[in-house]
């Protein structure tokens, strides 16, 4: 038998950045797909905010998946792009996504803000007076609304529509991922999204719980000891080099324990 992988549920290219990173390391792979990302059809409303897109001031986007479905509405109704506008991102994933689609600057959070990063967004100087400003938020339907944020940015005195401009659909793992999960045979898990940890925790028995599982957040390590997790490590964010970081100190923390149980037994 071939040893244990670690088990990763980030979807997409961003998963296969970090599948690269952490082989890296030595350690191999497994992929489990959890959640289905599906831009919505265009409503009226969305058509009219395309349409009226030179009337905002600021535009927020909060996932690389909305950044791409940005880009695409744009590209139908704004062969070139209106000036004036300052985007910005909740996440450096997401500013890479709109520079790559759209060529623009984007205002992130400090890199210190780790992967709680809409909050930090707001602390911004360039975010605290907005009267009568029109601000755009770009996002999906469901999961983290923002809405504490939203209303700090309405109550700062913008202008506020929020768009919906795609859907996750939750999946089951495989059956030979749920078997997995339900034996533990793992050797660490990753997780950056609290709407896949929520998801995932049903098929995880004790086995799974006590084992690794490496998260990007201190929020996301709460909800996990509410799920049962007993070991979630945090990283310091939720790039790639942030959790493959902590999953090799997991790693090297699991073969030290090792070794010393070995000692107390010779």
């Amino acid at each position: 038998m071939g040893a244990q992988p670690v088990v990763i549920t980030r979807p997409g290219e961003r998963g296969d950045v970090l599948a690269a990173a952490i082989e890296a390391r030595g350690l191999p792979v497994a992929r489990l797909e959890a959640l289905r990302l599906e831009a919505l059809p265009e409503t009226p409303e969305q058509r009219a905010a395309w349409l009226d897109f030179d009337q905002f001031r600021r535009v927020v986007v909060v996932s690389p998946f909305a950044a791409e479905c940005l880009a695409e509405a744009l590209d139908r109704y704004w062969p070139q792009l209106p000036v004036g506008i300052d985007y910005y991102a909740v996440g450096a994933a997401t500013a890479a996504a709109l520079h790559q689609t759209l060529g623009v600057r984007v205002h992130v959070p400090p890199a210190a803000a780790g992967e709680d990063t809409s909050e930090a967004l707001l602390q911004l100087g360039s975010l605290q007076r907005l009267d009568g400003e029109k601000i755009l938020l770009v996002a999906g339907e469901g999961g983290r609304t923002l809405l504490a944020e939203a209303e700090t940015l309405a109550a700062r005195g913008a202008r506020l529509t929020r768009l919906a401009v795609y859907r996750r659909t939750p999946l089951s793992p495989s059956p030979d991922m749920q078997r997995r999960l339900a034996r533990g045979d793992f050797r660490a898990l990753v997780v950056s999204s609290g709407e896949i940890l929520e998801h995932l925790a049903r098929w995880c028995t004790g086995a799974a719980l006590n084992q690794p599982l490496i998260v990007s957040s201190a929020r996301l390590a709460t909800l996990a000891g509410k799920l049962g997790f007993r070991a979630p490590v945090v990283a310091s964010g939720a790039t790639p080099t942030a959790l493959t970081t902590a999953l090799a100190a997991a790693c090297h923390s699991q073969e030290a324990d090792v070794d010393q149980d070995d000692l107390e037994k010779g």
